[in-house]
């Protein structure tokens, strides 16, 4: 055993000396390793020490609060696809809804088949009608034809008269679209040429007629 211990005493001796001398820059130099920590070493595994975190020194953007990004060439060019496609759909819908309107001449097929009450309004359309063609016809000096359709303006007048009388239906709003109509044939009447005024005037006299008409149906005298 004191062979053991002596051996001992004399290696860590030795290791002293060799530590003092390498201080002293007598002896080899002995390279010490530094051992990092395992916590150390299992964070940089992970990555934690690797990424910034937010607040710790990293400069911050100087752009405002209220700062956007201006939207990238494909948004701009799916909202431009977008704004044209809604277009598209109002343009069909217009394109529609004036297809799917009647004409004057599929008015008139549609008036034999109605009952009393509709065919009073049918006929007050096919004559609001032919008022703007005829508008239109003497605006273009298409005297004939435009004469054509002043007749049509004043039989079917007449004709949305006897249909409202007949069915006690839409009395009011006949006599209101047929005062309408004889202002603007009033109108009308001042822009057209003296030798045009004829028909024009004819015309006002038989739609007064037929507005004195329904005003007396719908106000009899003597009624209380």
């Amino acid at each position: 055993m004191l062979g053991v211990h002596a051996s001992v005493e004399c290696a860590v001796g030795s290791r002293r000396d060799s530590v003092s001398s390498s201080a002293n820059g007598t002896g080899s130099a002995i390279k010490l390793q530094r051992v990092p920590h395992p916590c150390r070493v299992f964070c940089d595994m992970v990555g934690i020490f690797s990424r910034p975190f937010e607040g710790s020194g990293q400069p911050k953007s100087k752009r405002p609060s209220g700062y956007q990004a201006p939207p990238a060439p494909d948004s701009r060019l799916r909202r431009l696809l977008s704004n044209v496609f809604l277009l598209a759909i109002v343009l069909a819908g217009s394109t529609a809804t004036a297809r799917t309107e009647p004409t004057v001449e599929e008015l008139k097929a549609r008036v034999s088949a109605a009952n009393v009450g509709d065919k009073a309004k049918i006929c007050l359309e096919i004559a609001e009608k032919q008022l703007n063609a005829a508008n239109k016809q003497y605006t273009a000096d298409d005297i004939e034809k435009a004469q054509t359709s002043l007749t049509d303006v004043v039989a079917f007048s007449e004709l949305a008269r006897d249909y409202s009388l007949q069915s006690h239906k839409h009395q009011k709003r006949t006599e209101i679209a047929i005062r309408s109509m004889t202002r603007k044939l009033n109108d009308l009447l001042h822009v057209v040429g003296r030798e045009e005024q004829g028909p024009l005037k004819e015309a006002i006299k038989h739609l007064e007629r037929v507005r004195d008409d329904l005003l007396a149906a719908m106000f009899p005298k003597g009624a209380k």
